[in-house]
């Protein structure tokens, strides 16, 4: 994710984005935080240089208080409670029902369907695409001011990185399966490489690699088709007392042993999934970890392959390239984010609404996942994400409800501790090791318990940065990175000043 510009002396990046150098100095005052920056009180410092109007350079020094974005924090604290409101489903129960409310025995209640239309246009894939976008932006604000010092990045960034793809593996192996921390790091990996980039060839490549997603959906879509065809003819050919060619039986060999039962399961195979998986995670720690190793595995390898890189590194370059342009930053017009509001909520909110009242009318039938139907959802989730940072921009830039934008951005700047602390909590609540509520609170219910969440991060978060540098996983994640653990507690204001 990205450091803001407020952050005090001597603090780290914020979490989920890359550190620029080790500061030192006093933690700026609290209030100097906070204040929006117009979008007009200083030009975009990352717009390509004018050659008649040279940059003096900039001396080495501790990042100020006015050299935070408390609107990135405000972005990834929004982020990060949307991601909450759809991983509780997962939590709490087998991953079948996250995208089917009517996966399982019993059918849906109103409710229920309620809830999961309103996650769909709403939160679902728009939150990560929207933590994606700011875990780009963060290398290119580490890669900025870290030039302004004179300083090289890579080598933090590298073992920033590293760090946290270990952290991710913990994390997907011994606590949840749905880690995302794992793909950030792999992505990562690459990202460094397109950091000089400018914003339009950030913005170009980050949408060809997403555009890239749909020619990839239409051929899994023919190899599945091609395959099942295959199959029947060799199932045919056999029913005939005939001899199928050597190509067809491995075709059919290969799709029936790997992949039929996962792509077109019958009822009967998925009511017995669903079984098995109420089983496992209603069971003791050691069956869940041995259960969910092999999905993981499987998801972070071909996951990476053939879906990480073009979906999730596609978006961290487009946010690379929206911060370059002061996007995020809060320093456009007010009109700008107008229109990205308006034009992203036009194209997005329509196609989504199609997308949730078709999956609704066929009752989520499997096939419409494999069927050009099943890109209505995808090619709406981007402009939504655009409309949901129009509006936060426009709310951060006309300054109301300041005490909660305050709140969640501070939310936001714990980003790592909070997101683990989702997978903690709400894995002891569910999981049969704690209290045991696996498969027994309705989507509707699950609502209740994210607002509590939410209410509960809300709460504590600034209570926690007032005394804090930064939240305990932030600060063991820079302990690693720079291998010796770093100073945590505020030291009072009242202490000397630093030198200048």
């Amino acid at each position: 994710m990205t450091p803001d510009t407020d952050r005090a002396a001597g603090e780290p990046a914020a979490e989920l984005e890359p550190p620029l150098v080790e500061l030192d100095g006093e933690p700026a005052e609290e209030d100097a935080a906070w204040e929006p920056i117009p979008p007009e009180s200083e030009p975009n410092r990352y717009a390509e240089p004018v050659a008649a109007e040279p940059v003096a350079p900039v001396a080495a020094e501790p990042v100020r208080a006015d050299e935070r974005f408390a609107s990135v924090d405000l972005l990834r604290g929004v982020a990060l409670c949307g991601i909450l409101a759809m991983n509780i489903v997962d939590f709490a129960w087998p991953e079948a029902k996250y995208m089917n409310p009517y996966a399982g025995p019993d059918r849906p209640s109103v409710l229920d369907l309620s809830a999961w239309t309103f996650n769909h246009v709403v939160f679902d894939t728009k939150m990560m695409t929207l933590f994606s976008m700011l875990f780009g932006a963060g290398l290119v604000l580490m890669g900025d001011r870290a030039e302004a010092r004179g300083a090289s990045i890579r080598g933090v960034y590298y073992r920033r990185v590293l760090w946290l793809l270990a952290i991710g593996l913990c994390h997907a192996y011994l606590i949840w399966a749905g880690d995302i921390l794992v793909m950030y790091a792999e992505c990562g990996l690459l990202l460094y490489l397109f950091r000089k980039k400018t914003p339009r060839t950030l913005l170009i490549t980050g949408a060809i690699l997403v555009a890239i997603i749909v020619p990839l959906y239409f051929g899994l879509l023919a190899g599945v088709n091609f395959m099942k065809a295959t199959t029947a003819r060799v199932e045919a050919r056999r029913a005939a007392d005939q001899t199928p060619a050597t190509w067809e039986t491995r075709v059919a060999n290969f799709w029936t042993a790997n992949l039929r039962d996962d792509m077109t399961p019958n009822a009967e195979k998925r009511a017995e999934n669903f079984r098995k998986n109420m089983t496992t995670y209603r069971g003791g720690y050691l069956g869940i970890v041995k259960h969910r190793a092999k999905e993981v595995w499987k998801g972070q390898v071909f996951g990476m392959l053939f879906f990480g890189w073009w979906y999730t590194g596609g978006r961290m370059l487009i946010g690379m390239g929206l911060m370059k342009l002061g996007v995020f930053s809060a320093e456009r017009s007010r009109r700008f984010y107008l229109t990205m509001l308006a034009v992203g909520y036009g194209i997005g909110l329509p196609l989504l609404i199609l997308s949730a009242a078709r999956s609704i009318s066929i009752e989520f039938d499997p096939k419409y996942a494999l069927s050009p139907w099943g890109l209505t959802g995808f090619l709406g989730s981007l402009p939504m994400v655009f409309g949901h940072i129009g509006a936060v921009m426009l709310i951060y830039q006309s300054g109301v409800a300041t005490r909660l934008t305050r709140r969640l951005s501070a939310v936001g700047r714990m980003a790592l501790s909070n997101y683990l602390t989702h997978s903690i909590v709400c894995t002891t609540l569910f999981y049969g090791y704690g209290f045991g509520l696996f498969g027994h609170v309705g989507r509707a219910a699950l609502v209740l318990i994210v607002v509590a969440i939410w209410s509960a991060q809300i709460w504590y978060s600034p209570l926690w940065l007032a005394r804090f540098r930064y939240g305990p996983a932030e600060w063991l994640w820079r302990s690693l990175t720079y291998g010796k653990p770093q100073p945590m507690r505020i030291r009072p204001t009242s202490a000397a000043p630093a030198s200048a």
